[in-house]
């Protein structure tokens, strides 16, 4: 596909060669961070230089729909303990907006020891479990107990490693993964870049194990697809509002509203080839 072609040359621009040892286990691919004092801000910090160009605190200090929308098309890193990278481009996110957002976690405004990164600084990484079993990741935004959900991602780099950690978080043996099944929910993406909650808390501006890069050829508003959110039926009004952005024709998006597609077809809003 040109258009790929065209973001991994890019991307190979903007990172410095890395050698690629095979992973031993799940287990060994987390590094322990050290501890900041301050009660508002990420307890985590810097433990080494990285060589690529990253997002900074400006970009994530901006409101939480707007931060959702301006997401798309960045490009997530991770940097595994084995010094491989993973290389995604977000192409879905969803926006839950605090206090008054009756499907957020910080609904009510209530703080609590599992949500406080939702209060923290903007670009607070928010790590919590499901059923027990799996992780979503979610970045704090600007307003109080915002934050966005990262959905879905496309794999630009480190695909094999990705296969290898969704495999060794499967219980049963199955079928080969294929390339826009690694990242396409928001569970699959934690497990493909081996997220868990040893991440909650952690600063993207400053950790050396995961940031974000600037990513090449923004969408355009005709790209983006604003819909209802995931899982959230029981919410009211609020399980109708429009709080899930995507790219347009993106394969690797997680659920794709066809019937908001025609309508923006209908309107005359063609996406970007």
């Amino acid at each position: 596909m040109p258009r790929k072609r065209k973001l991994l040359a890019q991307l190979s621009a903007l990172q410095s060669n890395t050698s690629f040892p095979r992973i031993d286990a799940l287990e060994k691919l987390n590094t322990t961070p050290g501890a900041d004092s301050s009660p508002k801000s990420s307890k985590y910090f810097v433990i080494e230089k990285k060589n690529s160009p990253q997002l900074q605190a400006d970009f994530f200090n901006q409101p939480c729909v707007s931060l959702a929308k301006s997401f798309l098309g960045q490009v997530l890193v991770r940097k595994l303990p084995d010094g491989r990278e993973l290389w995604g481009r977000i192409v879905e996110t969803e926006a839950y907006l605090g206090g008054e957002d009756e499907a957020s976690h910080s609904k009510g405004g209530k703080q609590t020891q599992r949500n406080a990164a939702m209060f923290m600084k903007p670009g607070t990484l928010y790590v919590y479990q499901i059923y027990g079993i799996y992780f979503c990741m979610n970045v704090s935004s600007q307003g109080e107990g915002a934050a966005v959900l990262l959905r879905s991602l496309e794999p630009l780099q480190g695909l094999e490693a990705m296969r290898e950690l969704r495999s060794a978080s499967r219980k049963a043996p199955t079928k080969l993964l294929k390339d826009w099944q690694l990242c396409n929910g928001p569970s699959k993406l934690c497990q493909a870049f081996g997220i868990d909650k040893a991440f909650d808390q952690r600063d993207l501006t400053q950790d050396a194990a995961i940031w974000m890069v600037p990513g090449q050829d923004p969408p355009g508003e005709q790209d983006v697809v604003a819909t209802t959110r995931i899982g959230i039926g029981s919410r009211g009004e609020w399980a109708q509002k429009p709080l899930r952005f995507y790219l347009r024709g993106n394969k690797f998006v997680s659920v794709v509203d066809k019937k908001m597609e025609r309508e923006m077809a209908a309107r005359g809003h063609s996406p970007c080839s």
